[in-house]
């Protein structure tokens, strides 16, 4: 018997603009950073989780002027909430996902493929019997978990620009992981929301969509970026010198 969650997102202030979110009863494998990113004119939400708990209705607060909400990719941890908002980005290569979605139908591992989960265990990442450590309320149906449709109101490749006002961020295709990841790029300030194309963790390139060959132009890209911080799709947000630590031993794991 799973324990009720008291509340079912976190979040930490990291600056002045940038909120991050969190589902602390998700498992590590997972558990989406969601990232709020406050601008004159409009709030982006990079990505949105599993969508267990609406993410509208938990964190109000934040959400008073028009949000985008960003899908990296089209992995159900990271855009299970994105049906709350009429705005949603994603690259063209995984726009269909985010309208149609496949795949999961419980939150059961029983549920994954066996390939995949000796896959991702072989990676590192702990599964048990089940996606989540705690159940949003009483009574909640584990085997009831569906991933709703988004419409993909900005469909976007390389180089495409978001606006905010006062922040302008360039879309990076940074294909590998999946074949639509994509990160947000500021200039001005270094600052890369890289999704799952990099992050402090267990890479992983052997999913269905995955290809190892862009994973690595892609990771030779990033690593001529003039980084300063790299908010991630999952684990904490790291700078220049872990950036180029990550990549370096990624490219060695598949050399």
């Amino acid at each position: 018997m799973l324990p009720i969650a008291g509340r079912w997102f976190e979040r930490q202030r990291i600056d002045d603009d940038v909120t991050l979110l969190w589902e602390p009863h998700v498992i590590p494998l997972l558990r989406c950073n969601i990232w709020h990113v406050r601008g004159r004119d409009l709030d982006l939400l990079i990505d949105t989780g599993l969508g267990i708990v609406s993410l509208r209705r938990a964190a109000a607060d934040l959400f008073g002027k028009p949000v985008l909400a960003v899908a990296t990719h089209t992995h159900v941890d990271h855009v299970g909430g994105h049906h709350e908002w009429s705005d949603c980005l994603c690259h063209a290569a995984e726009a269909e996902a985010l309208r149609a979605p496949k795949g999961r139908r419980s939150l059961r591992s029983a549920d994954s493929p066996p390939d995949e989960l000796r896959q991702l265990r072989e990676a590192g990442y702990e599964i048990g019997d089940l996606m989540i450590t705690a159940l949003p309320h009483a009574g909640y149906d584990l085997d009831g978990f569906r991933r709703l449709p988004a419409n993909p109101t900005r469909v976007v490749g390389e180089g495409a620009v978001v606006d905010t006002g006062d922040r302008r961020f360039e879309v990076l295709h940074l294909p590998g992981h999946s074949p639509g990841s994509i990160g947000l790029w500021e200039a001005a300030t270094g600052t890369l929301f890289s999704g799952d194309a990099l992050y402090d963790g267990p890479l992983l390139d052997t999913l269905p969509g995955s290809d190892r060959a862009a994973y690595r132009r892609t990771m030779e890209r990033l690593r001529d970026l003039p980084v300063r911080t790299v908010h991630a799709g999952h684990d904490p947000s790291f700078g220049p010198e872990r950036m180029r630590e990550l990549i370096d031993g990624y490219l060695r794991s598949i050399s």
